[in-house]
């Protein structure tokens, strides 16, 4: 079975410079395996903006991996389509080495945040498969833990090259979206805060009694 990831991250700088800094990700110090980018194709189809690029970057693989990868490195294709009447920017990416090894096809979709129109949020979708007769599953299990390390590589990355673009623009560190609260979750959290107000409010001589906290 295909292993699928998927996650939500705000970067919290605006639409149109999100798409700019897009095409000036690499280098970055967070993304040193990107060894290199090539444009294939750029046209303006409909007043919409259509890329494809061809990346190399380093494929590390653990010991046990060696029996069936021999290269250190790997292609990738990159398509985007840049909608800027919608504001909206697709990427597709894959892989175009070893793909009976192990497959990466990824879709990522920038759009307008609609919490705060001066932020963007980047919705991730990730398959992870491998055809490998009787180690499909560990494969896939090693591409989906890796490919989930280098998600957050990839935000700090862009986050360090948007703050270089745009230094005198306010605003946070970008982070990924979490899932709702249960009802557990919400009580647990309502009660530690209120017994953090307590505490507060008690003054130094209840502090001074507390062990340490780490």
């Amino acid at each position: 079975m295909v292993k699928y990831f998927e996650n939500s991250t705000v970067f919290h700088f605006s639409w149109e410079q999100v798409a700019q800094g897009f095409w000036k990700r690499y280098p970055n110090p967070h993304s040193n395996h990107v060894l290199s980018e090539d444009t294939v194709i750029r046209e303006v189809r409909e007043n919409k903006l259509y890329t494809k690029r061809l990346l190399t970057k380093t494929n590390r693989v653990p010991k046990w991996g060696e029996r069936f990868v021999s290269s250190r490195t790997v292609k990738i294709v990159e398509e985007s389509v840049v909608d800027p009447k919608e504001k909206v920017l697709v990427t597709y990416t894959r892989n175009i080495g070893y793909v009976r090894v192990m497959s990466v096809v990824e879709k990522v979709i920038y759009r307008v945040s609609e919490e705060n129109r001066n932020w963007t949020v980047a919705h991730r979708s990730a398959w992870i498969d491998s055809q490998v007769f009787g180690f499909g599953r560990p494969i896939q299990a090693f591409g989906l833990e890796r490919f989930r390390k280098n998600c957050q590589k990839m935000v700090n990355g862009f986050n360090y090259v948007l703050s270089g673009m745009f230094p005198n623009i306010s605003h946070g560190d970008s982070t990924a979206l979490q899932p709702p609260q249960s009802k557990k979750e919400a009580l647990k959290d309502a009660a530690k805060k209120a017994t953090d107000l307590a505490k507060s409010k008690a003054g130094p001589i209840y502090a001074s009694c507390q062990p340490n906290q780490t």
